[in-house]
């Protein structure tokens, strides 16, 4: 074997000193790198920016939730765009503190965001169906014709029966009143039946309902025809007028079943105590994962 030189073998192990520091530098995770004060205010940034999508985040599921049981058009739009715009704030933020979390590769407050990540993308497809159906307010809407228009022509239709019957030259008779009693018997059950399917659920119940409404809506108009026959000449005019007053009874309990079938109150509702809920709770987690996780990163720099 030939003697190596003393500068030879200075040469060598400088060289292999090179090769351990670049293998060395090359295995550090690249925040240790990074400038100091670039680490630093990184991590000051991620944490602003994981701080502000929970806030926003925090906002959007109140404010759908408001959504759902405003009792007004504009009040649900109002609060459904202000979710929306929250959650569109989310959706930006955490993208920009992605990036920022890759430029220090925190591996594991990068898996903690990619699990918010999944969980935000299924709470957005319910906000997207729940924020509609919130806005229609079909079943505050029928509620609010059964108080008021519905009321109002099942009264003047009453009216009108009672006009026909006094108009009568002798004295009306009691099949008359019998009659009439049924027919504003027969209102009364339609009015009655309103309220529970308004605040029915399920199809088949509403729709074993609407047939007693159906039958019930015949009931009333055999009784004008009835009444028709039955009454004088003298009282024709009350009987047109009761008549009328009946479609529009009729007329208004068909926008009642329409808005009523739409449920679009019960069926936000029921996505937000249910689905909704359940998400919500799952990505306040994982955020909440997310702060502790970056609030256990230490950096001191040096002078």
């Amino acid at each position: 074997m030939l003697p190596i030189s003393p500068a030879a073998e200075t040469r060598w192990l400088r060289l292999r000193l090179s090769s351990v520091i670049l293998l060395t530098v090359a295995a550090l995770p690249l925040a240790a790198c990074a400038n100091p004060q670039t680490v630093l205010t990184q991590l000051i940034e991620a944490r602003r920016l994981a701080a502000q999508v929970h806030v926003q985040f925090t906002q959007s599921a109140e404010a759908a939730n408001r959504a759902v049981m405003a009792e007004s058009d504009d009040a649900a739009a109002a609060a459904a765009e202000e979710a929306r715009r929250a959650s569109q704030v989310v959706e930006r933020d955490f993208e920009i503190l992605r990036t920022t979390l890759e430029a220090l590769d925190y591996r594991d407050d990068l898996r903690h965001l990619d699990d918010f990540e999944a969980r935000f993308k299924e709470y957005r497809r319910l906000e997207d169906e729940i924020l509609p159906l919130a806005v229609e307010n079909t079943n505050l809407k029928a509620q609010r014709l059964s108080f008021g228009p519905s009321r109002e022509a099942a009264q003047s239709f009453e009216a009108a029966l009672e006009r026909a019957i006094g108009t009568s030259v002798s004295k009306p008779t009691c099949c008359a009143e019998a009659v009439a009693a049924r027919a504003r018997m027969a209102v009364l059950e339609i009015r009655v039946m309103y309220a529970p399917h308004i605040a029915e659920a399920q199809d088949a119940a509403m729709t074993a309902m609407e047939t007693q409404m159906t039958a019930a809506v015949g009931r009333v108009q055999q009784a004008v025809d009835e009444l028709r026959a039955m009454l004088p000449s003298t009282a024709t005019a009350q009987l047109d007028a009761a008549a009328a007053a009946l479609d529009r009874f009729l007329s208004i309990h068909k926008e009642i079943i329409t808005l009523s079938r739409r449920n679009s109150d019960v069926r936000s509702l029921a996505l937000s105590l249910g689905a909704k809920r359940r998400v919500t709770a799952e990505c306040e987690a994982d955020l909440q994962a997310l702060a502790e996780a970056l609030a256990k990163h230490e950096f001191t720099a040096t002078r």
